[in-house]
């Protein structure tokens, strides 16, 4: 399993939010770039970055700092938040981001996510946001009414291979990620599931393996140093 450390960006620092609340944020960093070196000195290869403002109103207010973090880094980085146009994926992908993550517009535009995947393949990603077990849009501040394993089925028959899947009831509470919902997830899709939300103990990273999970982000309990970012990725390999 790989272990994605996080970096979710307002106005070009590094924050995190509880339960996806605008209004209950914490920053941790000023420098997100140094944040991100940080993952790489603790093992990690990866990582997973969210553009918050981005995700809330559309764009990419944040794609200066994302691209410097990926120069400075070196890491794999998929990115998510407001990429809702194929002239946003190609700003991204085509200044050397790995991997974006679409969002809301998955959910609310009619085709976008497949012609995404027929274009650009296993570089394209989808981000589903679970609350009260539909899918959230507009950086969780929305539920679509979609129900979230109907949208999880389309994702699979258009050929969605990466699904980042976040209960945001769990997100930011350092309450430990729901192991019920990726087992499920796992036992009924073929796509690669990545945990999102809630993971912030060994524990939670062992069953999350053990349950045959492809990856798990880390957030606030790698800020909070509730969990050591080298454990996590030894216990992940």
């Amino acid at each position: 399993m790989l272990i994605y450390p996080a970096i979710d960006l307002m106005d070009g620092q590094a924050v995190r939010l509880l339960k996806g609340d605008y209004g209950k944020k914490t920053v941790y960093s000023d420098d997100p770039k140094a944040v991100a070196l940080a993952f790489k000195e603790s093992g990690a290869e990866q990582m997973h970055i969210v553009d918050l403002d981005g995700a809330r109103t559309g764009g990419t207010p944040n794609l200066g700092i994302i691209l410097a973090i990926k120069e400075s880094s070196g890491l794999f980085c998929e990115v998510g938040g407001g990429i809702r146009s194929m002239e946003t994926i190609e700003a991204y992908l085509k200044k050397g981001i790995d991997r974006v993550i679409l969002g809301t517009a998955a959910v609310t535009k009619e085709g976008f996510a497949e012609e995404a995947v027929k274009r650009y393949g296993e570089r394209i990603a989808v981000g589903i946001d679970i609350k009260a077990g539909f899918a959230a849009v507009k950086g969780w501040t929305e539920s679509s009414g979609t129900d979230a394993m109907d949208f999880c089925a389309k994702m699979e028959d258009i050929g969605v291979s990466t699904v980042i899947c976040t209960d945001i009831s769990k997100d930011g509470a350092m309450e430990g990620t729901n192991r019920e919902l990726y087992r499920r997830l796992k036992e009924r899709f073929s796509f690669r599931i990545i945990a999102s939300g809630g993971v912030s103990t060994i524990e939670d990273v062992q069953a999350l393996k053990e349950a045959g999970i492809y990856g798990a982000i880390i957030g606030k309990a790698y800020y909070m140093g509730a969990i050591s970012l080298r454990e996590a990725v030894e216990a992940a390999k």
